[in-house]
């Protein structure tokens, strides 16, 4: 499939797909295969690592903050590199897949910066992978350019938004390239296509390799991800500093290690994101035994209840006492084109939400639709104005030398006073995790769904929420428990009112649901299960 040799030691099994041959050059090869050999030890060590840790929690500890790394926390004289002035104002950031149309309507749709993602909302076909790295070359470049099968033609405007780019989480692989025999790390795969075919021409207009990292646990991890970022530089001959990263805080063991994370990335750090979905799906995962405390429907666990609140304040003010971009999440509503009312009604709960992250000291926030750009961005001007941060806000709450305010143990109260668990939130978390997974199953990871954005991480709410519930015989406010019968009755109500298992691949879709449901074991992410099922 490819126009020269791969290097030995390195096969690509997946099947001719478009844009291959300008992505999977030899050269392009020879750099994974490097990076391979460099850090895939380290990378297991590290997932074995999340396994022991997670088999200790299961066993009775607990989380906080870590004894070993407090002269890091309480050290006065370090800050993160400053941050280069194309990723200075980030008021606005609208995400979303690394597919040409999306690129190219989020590069114009006015937001200060564009996350292209290869990780939740991105389903990972062999076809996917490899048309988003060939969609970012021409992005890069300024030629990409789409035309809809109904004939509509995209093109890139002349002003355009700062990109930056999520690979895959360290978890999950690339399966289509094996190195000696063994599937590459998704990671590597995703970041060292995009940064061996673009950093050099990232540089040449004035800017540079700008990340999302996903789905860290620990500071270890990225350690990791630093030492690979300055290896990469070397290799390249780049300067230092040419990678910018942002971690996304949506694991609670990364939740009490924020600054030691933003420390080991010191030199390439970009700042951290309340990565709220996510979050909600770790503290499930990771607090799951019979005595953890039951959250509730997922519409009721809003960022004002408490342990949520902790955890953005927290994230604000490690983030601004080092220098950092303190991110803030997402507004996934699609507007209607329909229904005023619908439109009206959830604007409103954007801008709250909007107004509260911008109050709180966030210097930036996420949108999933270019018409929610105006409206976020009218919001952080109220707030920003001429200013392109906030970064002095509030850092006479944590000053250097002293642990940041507030008590960590409020990161671990995860309840939810007057939180109910109702059969109206089983049957929606049924029908949102059918849904999602049928459509990424068809190779769609970003999903409207009831007039919102759906990923990976919404999917992985609701899966977890109805383990929890079942494993636990949660009363429903109807007064039954969810126990498997229920949970099946109420599947197969929602599949028929889908179209049945006929429709799509629904069945597929129910089938991996069941699995992840029903099972004892808590599987750690639905997307390596589904990932046997992708062509």
């Amino acid at each position: 499939m490819l126009k020269g040799r791969a290097p030995a030691g390195v096969e690509v099994t997946g099947p001719r797909v478009s844009g291959a041959d300008e992505v999977l050059t030899p050269d392009a090869l020879a750099f994974l295969a490097a990076l391979h050999h460099r850090f895939e030890a380290v990378r297991r060590q590290l997932l074995a690592r999340r396994r022991d840790r997670q088999a200790e929690i299961d066993g009775g500890a607990t989380l906080g903050l870590l004894p070993a790394t407090a002269g890091v926390r309480l050290d006065p004289s370090w800050r993160v590199v400053e941050p280069p002035p194309d990723l200075l104002d980030r008021r606005v950031e609208i995400t979303g897949p690394a597919e040409p149309k999306m690129i190219i309507n989020a590069l114009n749709s006015g937001a200060r910066c564009f996350m292209a993602d290869f990780e939740d909302s991105l389903s990972p076909t062999w076809e996917n992978v490899v048309g988003g790295q060939a969609a970012l070359q021409g992005a890069v470049r300024g030629s990409l350019a789409f035309t809809s099968p109904e004939g509509k033609a995209y093109r890139l405007g002349d002003r355009t938004g700062t990109l930056l780019v999520r690979p895959r989480g360290w978890h999950l692989p690339e399966r289509h390239v094996l190195v000696d025999g063994e599937p590459i790390s998704g990671s590597l795969f995703d970041f060292g296509l995009y940064f061996f075919h673009n950093a050099a021409e990232r540089r040449r207009r004035g800017s540079g390799t700008y990340l999302y990292l996903p789905k860290l646990q620990s500071h270890l991890e990225a350690r990791l991800w630093n030492d690979v970022f300055s290896y990469a530089e070397d290799a390249l001959g780049v300067p230092r500093s040419t990678v910018r990263a942002t971690v996304l805080i949506e694991t609670i063991h990364a939740a009490f290690e924020m600054e030691e994370i933003l420390y080991e990335l010191r030199d390439h750090s970009a700042g951290l994101n309340a990565g709220r979905w996510d979050y909600l799906f770790s503290c499930i995962k990771t607090f799951r035994g019979p005595d953890a405390h039951v959250l509730p429907d997922r519409a009721q666990v809003t960022m004002t209840v408490p342990f949520m609140r902790a955890y953005t304040e927290r994230l604000v003010l490690t983030c601004h006492r080092r220098g950092a971009h303190a991110m803030g999440g997402m507004a996934a509503f699609i507007p209607s084109r329909r229904d005023a009312a619908v439109n009206e009604a959830a604007m409103r709960k954007v801008r709250d939400d909007k107004v509260r992250e911008s109050s709180d000291g966030f210097d930036g926030t996420w949108v999933a639709h270019p018409d929610l750009v105006p409206l976020a961005t009218e919001v952080f001007d109220g707030v920003l104005g001429s200013e392109a941060a906030q970064m002095d806000a509030r850092v006479a709450e944590a000053p250097l030398g002293a642990e940041v305010q507030g008590d960590p143990g409020a990161l671990l109260a995860l309840q939810v006073d007057g939180g109910r668990v109702t059969e109206a939130g089983v049957r929606l978390n049924v029908s949102v995790a059918l849904q999602y997974l049928d459509s990424w199953l068809r190779g769609n990871g970003a999903a409207a769904i009831n007039n919102l954005m759906e990923d990976a991480a919404t999917a992985e709410i609701s899966r977890s929420q109805l383990w929890q519930w079942r494993t636990t015989g949660t009363l429903l406010d109807t007064g039954t428990p969810l126990d498997e019968d229920r949970y099946r009755a109420i599947r197969d109500e929602e599949l028929a009112a889908l179209g049945g298992a006929g429709d799509g691949r629904l069945g597929e879709a129910a089938g991996l649901l069941d699995d992840l449901v029903l099972t004892d074991d808590f599987v750690e992410f639905l997307t390596l299960p589904a990932y046997d099922r992708l062509a």
